[in-house]
């Protein structure tokens, strides 16, 4: 039997963390979000923000989607849309990863680069992205940062799975926040089955959410090579949102993560879902052992090669490596 591609969105499995389950005496599970058609959990947001305009009116046939989006979301508009016989428009910031751009393309979305700029200033790819809609006809702006869809269909559909999937014994739950659908969405089914669980923020150096969520001010400090995540403001989805723990992680702490996923678990995973681990290593020991923690496992390392296994790009900024890229590693082979 074959399924639209738009049904093989979500039911995502959850992963045992073995390293960081064992070294924090935890069960920490990963929701392995790159299974997605798209590559990440950023399909589900595509697919909540297509629905909701089709339901109000505002998305007819043949219509264009506009999103400004730094790659994922672009990727899954873009697939979703074509299923359904729309097209998606893309706006994003130069700069992103080549594989992130590459995959927009494949996926069929057309693109506008714009030069990086801070929200407050007109320039952003945010709101160009809207006045782009505003000015083609049969066209929608999706608006991922602030429309309430975003939020809604990850209380319906992540969150729900993650109550399945755990049979309601979740103790905490955390991730970065790009737009902070996910993170909210989530936070609200969760709480809503179980008021006790823990909420938690991890937040990649370069973003302003741990200052706001532990000393109520936006402030951002140092920077970070992830991309998507450590947003600057607080968005429409994260309006109202109460997190529990908050955690501030440093590149140099989550590279080592990932890089061990790779050699010991066979998880290649893309920045987002190292900041996410590392997080939940760091909920799970101010919960204490024998608690059970979920996080999202975003999308693949794939799209970041160029990036977290470039052992040059990371050596020009002082960072980790990845051990297999050592001169003397292929030695230990032959011994």
């Amino acid at each position: 039997m074959t399924a639209p591609i738009v049904e093989l969105i979500g039911d995502t499995p959850l992963i045992r963390l073995k390293a960081a389950s064992d070294a924090t005496g935890c069960e920490i599970f990963g929701k392995a979000e790159f299974l997605n058609p798209g590559g990440s959990v950023k399909d589900r947001t595509a697919l909540g923000l297509i629905c909701a305009a089709e339901a109000d009116g505002s998305l007819t046939p043949g219509g264009v989607i506009v999103e400004g989006t730094a790659g994922n979301t672009g990727i899954g508009l873009a697939l979703v849309a074509g299923a359904l016989g729309y097209k998606a428009l893309i706006v994003m910031p130069r700069g992103q990863s080549a594989g992130k751009r590459e995959a927009l393309i494949a996926a069929g979305a057309q693109i506008i680069e714009v030069d990086p700029a801070p929200y407050s200033s007109e320039h952003h790819f945010v709101h160009a992205s809207r006045r782009i809609a505003d000015s083609l006809p049969n066209a929608v702006w999706a608006n991922q940062f602030d429309n309430p869809a975003n939020k809604a269909f990850h209380a319906a559909t992540t969150g729900r799975e993650i109550l399945e999937q755990t049979d309601g014994q979740v103790d905490g739950f955390i991730c970065a926040a790009g737009t902070g659908g996910s993170l909210a969405g989530i936070a609200s089914a969760l709480r809503a089955a179980k008021p006790a669980v823990k909420i938690g923020l991890a937040d990649p150096a370069g973003g302003a959410l741990y200052s706001w969520f532990t000393q109520g001010e936006l402030k951002s400090q140092g920077g970070s090579i992830t991309e998507g995540i450590g947003v600057g403001r607080i968005t429409g989805q994260l309006e109202g949102l109460e997190v529990d723990h908050a955690y501030r992680i440093e590149d140099a702490d989550f590279l080592p993560i990932l890089f061990d996923l790779i050699q010991t678990e066979g998880l290649s995973l893309g920045g987002s879902a190292g900041v996410n681990i590392a997080g939940a290593i760091s909920l799970a020991k101010d919960l204490g052992p024998g608690k059970t923690i979920v996080t999202l496992l975003c999308d693949s390392g794939a799209r970041y090669a160029g990036k977290l296994f470039n052992p040059e790009f990371l050596r020009a900024r002082g960072l980790p490596v990845p051990p297999w890229t050592e001169p003397d590693a292929a030695a230990g082979l032959s011994a």
